[in-house]
Parts: structure tokens; C-alpha cells; sequence
């Protein structure tokens, strides 16, 4: 009897080790498909450098402080703290509600519905490699923006903790939202053409390439819907002096805003992902 009670009580951790084993499996078959794709690779990851290159050579040293305030923040610092939010959104948002619709229109996901392997072990796989590379898109960006255009990396515990539960958050944010964004494309193709017009809006109006407080009023209203406003807010809290803050619309980072509106995005994401999420195209059924 013991000896069957002890078998009973391993079966579940055996289970969930072998859940875990095939996650990981997963998360690796999809990294290595995403690194074997060159447009992806180029769009997901150097695309966002490019951009932070262009402009930043564009907006120069241009201060955006008021006239003799210590320590100057120049325009190109504040875009690309803007930069690193939108990197995160590119690995989340738009690699996957690119991504998805054209497995969907293959049949891919047709015959991973039509394994034994259990179904959150697919999602497990596209999370694991998102995170992945949102790391090496982070790592890019911050590279770039220290050694070019005088990045301070923050200097604290607190800041270091702040950067890291703003871009999990928004990770999260962008990666349920471009699952369950994937069902609007109707096929492979229309994916880049239905997603990638969304991100541009969202950057422009989201304080990405211009200063958020110089936007007109409504700009401001349509781009606090959306997680990327937040997450470009988050980063400056970290990136930028703290006397920056009075330069926000609200006079400060508004760090409990910027959690809650993340948290809620997360809960929203997943149940639109619950509810919109098709592993067939609609011709199918």
C-alpha cells in the first residue's frame, strides 16, 4: 500500500516535470525558427536599433529641460527610452500577431491541435522564446543608446527593480495582446499589413519619437488607453533624472498608474486571448 501511495504522490511531479521538459523543448524549436527567418529576425530585432540610430542622429543633442536645469536631458535620450519600450512591444505584440496567422494559414497550428502534446505547452513555447528575445533586444538597445548617446544606466537597486517589473509587465501586456490580436489577420499575409500600421500609431502618439507633453490633448487621451504610453513612462522614471518628472503631464512618473494600467492589460490580454484565439482559419471551421 505504501509503495503505491508513493507512486501515486511521484506521478504528479513526474507529469509536471515532463510538462516542463516539453515547454522548454518547445520554447527552443521556436527560437531556432525565429533566428532561422531572416526578415523576422531583421523586423523584430535590428529594426528598432535602426530607428533609435536614425533618429537619434536626427534629434542630436537638442535639451529638452528647461533653460540652465542639472542634469540636461537631450531628445535623443528621452526617444530612446521610448526605443526600449517599443523593442518590447516588437518581440511581444507584433512578432506574434505576425507570426501566428501565418502558422494558422499553413496548418501548422491545425496539426499541433491534432497532437497529444497539451495545448499550453504550444503557448509555453511562443512565451519562453518572446522572452528570449526581448532579452537580446533589451541588451541591443541599451548598448546602443549607452555607448552613442549617453544612456545612464540606473544606478540603484530601486531603479533596477522598477526597470524590471515594467518591461515583465509590458512583456506580458504585449505578448497576450498579440496572441489574441493574431485572430483579426484572415490570413498569412494580411498579418504585417493589419499589425504593423497599429505599432506605428501607437509609437507616434505614445511619446516614442516625439516628447509625450508636446502631443495635442487628444493624441495624449488615445495613447493612455494602451500599454505602450505606460511602459515609455515607466523607462524614464529609470533612465531619466528624477527632476524630469515635473516635465510629465501629471508633474510625476506616476509609477502605481503605470502598474496597475500594465496589470490590468495582462488580465485583459488573457481573456481576449481565451476568447478570440483559433488554431484553424475561418474556411476551415
Amino acid at each position: 500500500m505504501s509503495t503505491l501511495t508513493k507512486q501515486e504522490t511521484a506521478q504528479p511531479a513526474v507529469r509536471e516535470a515532463g510538462g516542463l521538459s516539453l515547454a522548454l523543448a518547445q520554447g527552443g524549436i521556436e527560437f531556432k525558427q525565429f533566428v532561422r527567418t531572416r526578415e523576422s529576425l531583421v523586423f523584430t530585432l535590428l529594426f528598432p536599433v535602426m530607428l533609435m540610430l536614425i533618429f537619434g542622429s536626427i534629434f542630436g543633442s537638442v535639451i529638452i529641460t528647461p533653460p540652465g536645469e542639472i542634469p540636461a536631458v537631450t531628445l535623443s535620450q528621452y526617444f530612446v527610452t521610448g526605443m526600449i519600450a517599443s523593442g518590447i512591444m516588437a518581440t511581444g505584440f507584433q512578432n506574434l500577431a505576425i507570426t501566428i496567422p501565418i502558422e494558422r494559414d499553413r496548418g501548422v497550428l491545425k496539426r499541433y491541435r491534432g497532437t497529444p502534446m497539451p495545448k499550453w505547452v504550444f503557448f509555453a513555447g511562443k512565451i519562453l522564446c518572446v522572452a528570449a528575445l526581448a532579452f537580446i533586444a533589451i541588451v541591443l538597445l541599451l548598448g546602443v543608446a549607452v555607448a552613442l548617446y549617453d544612456l545612464r544606466l540606473p544606478d540603484t537597486g530601486q531603479k533596477w527593480f522598477t526597470f524590471g517589473w515594467v518591461s515583465v509587465l509590458g512583456l506580458i501586456a504585449c505578448t497576450l495582446c498579440g496572441i489574441a490580436f493574431s485572430g483579426v489577420a484572415k490570413t498569412g499575409r494580411s498579418g504585417p499589413a493589419v499589425v504593423t500600421p497599429i505599432a506605428l500609431i501607437l509609437q507616434f502618439t505614445s511619446g516614442v519619437f516625439f516628447e509625450y507633453s508636446d502631443l495635442p490633448h487628444w493624441m495624449q487621451q488615445f495613447a493612455a488607453l494602451f500599454p505602450l504610453k505606460w511602459m515609455c513612462q515607466g523607462l524614464r522614471s529609470v533612465f531619466l533624472p528624477e527632476s524630469f518628472a515635473s516635465q510629465e503631464v501629471a508633474g510625476s512618473y506616476e509609477l502605481g498608474r503605470v502598474a496597475l494600467v500594465l496589470a490590468a492589460w495582462c488580465v485583459g490580454g488573457l481573456i481576449l486571448c481565451l476568447v478570440g484565439f483559433r488554431w484553424t482559419t475561418k474556411r476551415e471551421g
